[in-house]
């Protein structure tokens, strides 16, 4: 039986400052984003379409504002509106947690649009560019997850169960935030990565990582404890579930479009 370490949630103290883990994981998912971002910059098909480490730089400023805007405002809606409500000023502590991927995706495309317009590309131009960054941020926000001890599994009796002492039961559970890790994080950028090193359609890379993220979540859920001020809904399936289907079914529509666009566009070419 494994119990989970107990790491301490802060990292360094530098007096009276506290430097946490978490806080570490989220500046490491932004180092990774510049350094394989400036490896997708040297890219023939990509330097050829006039993209920049100006550019690189430009959209992490955007997308630091978007995900933490995005994914506060989006764990306030999604899972807690009838509480923040109430307690409207508790919007604004983001230090004592509270987070959504959802919502820091949609804050992450609001960022995408205006760097879009301030430099005068396609919207899925830049999603395309992106796309297969954004996985390095999920791994390393998942192992700040673990770390904390927090977004424990499910009961279960398999070798690696791992008991949390925050779920206050002394129950083997599944450690689903390195499953997360391992999928959205890690799996997924490894698909990416090797299938944008080609030229594609507009839009098929941004197709590709709505459908591969969407899947891994919503086949991680199954392990993961519900949010217990929600627990399972409609079909017995999680908020997190819920909110990756439409995902799941975009990421499809977008990958048919865009080849059946370039397909539409080549045979017109021929013609």
């Amino acid at each position: 039986m494994l119990v989970h370490p107990q790491f301490d949630p802060v990292a360094i103290h530098l007096g009276p400052l506290a430097i946490r883990w978490y806080g570490l994981m989220y500046l490491a998912g932004f180092i990774m984003f510049l350094w394989f971002g400036r490896l997708r910059v040297r890219q023939p098909h990509n330097f050829l379409r006039g993209w920049t480490t100006r550019d690189l730089d430009d959209l992490l400023f955007f997308g630091v504002l978007g995900v933490i805007l995005g994914g506060r405002l989006g764990y306030v809606l999604f899972y807690k509106p009838t509480y923040y409500l109430s307690h409207p000023l508790e919007i604004f502590k983001v230090w004592e947690g509270g987070m959504a991927f959802h919502g820091g995706f949609l804050g992450v495309l609001v960022a995408v649009w205006v760097f879009a317009r301030l430099r005068n590309r396609r919207w899925f131009e830049v999603t395309d560019f992106i796309a297969p960054l954004i996985p390095c941020g999920l791994a390393a926000g998942r192992i700040g997850n673990f770390i904390n001890g927090e977004l424990w599994g499910r009961p279960t009796d398999l070798p690696w169960g791992m008991i949390f002492p925050q779920a206050g039961d002394n129950i083997p559970r599944h450690p689903s935030q390195l499953y997360q890790f391992a999928g959205e994080g890690v799996a997924l950028f490894i698909i990416l990565w090797f299938y944008s090193r080609k030229p594609r359609p507009t839009a098929a890379v941004s197709g590709a990582f709505l459908l591969g993220y969407g899947v891994f979540r919503f086949l991680a859920e199954f392990t993961r404890e519900p949010d217990n001020f929600l627990g399972l809904l409609a079909l017995n399936f999680s908020m997190g579930q819920w909110l990756s289907l439409p995902m799941i079914l975009a990421g499809v529509i977008m990958m048919v479009w865009a080849y059946r666009r370039a397909g539409g566009a080549s045979d017109t070419a021929r013609a």
